[in-house]
């Protein structure tokens, strides 16, 4: 099933886990796009560097430390996916409050763990 997702915190960088998320995400068929600080393309995936309002999201997965993801909060909840995912080192229970507050999942889980086994 293909779960459209948000990658934030994109690298054009090739042994960044965001950029290897992207590649693998791509890999099983689902729709990815992103967004980072550097304009540039993975794997035919616009790293987009303006908070576009996109549409139809199921994941949001992130690779922000936590005190970067506070100027997203807003943003983040207004996309209204169906869930976040914390990779290892994004974990944030302050987020985790307001995402469960506006009815959103999420989990401290590794996007590429969850794709690697097949639980994504």
């Amino acid at each position: 099933m293909n779960k459209k997702t948000l990658v934030i915190g994109a690298s054009l960088k090739p042994e960044r886990y965001s950029n290897i998320a992207i590649n693998k995400l791509k890999s099983n068929n689902h729709d990815v796009v992103a967004y980072g600080l550097k304009t540039g393309i993975i794997k035919d995936v616009n790293i987009d560097t303006d908070l576009i309002d996109y549409k139809d999201l199921d994941t949001v997965t992130l690779y922000l430390n936590p005190s970067r993801q506070e100027a997203y909060y807003n943003y983040i909840v207004g996309l209204n996916p169906k869930r976040v995912i914390f990779n290892p080192g994004t974990e944030n229970p302050e987020f985790y409050q307001i995402l469960k507050e506006n009815n959103i999942a999420y989990e401290a889980a590794c996007t590429l763990v969850l794709l690697s086994t097949n639980q994504y």
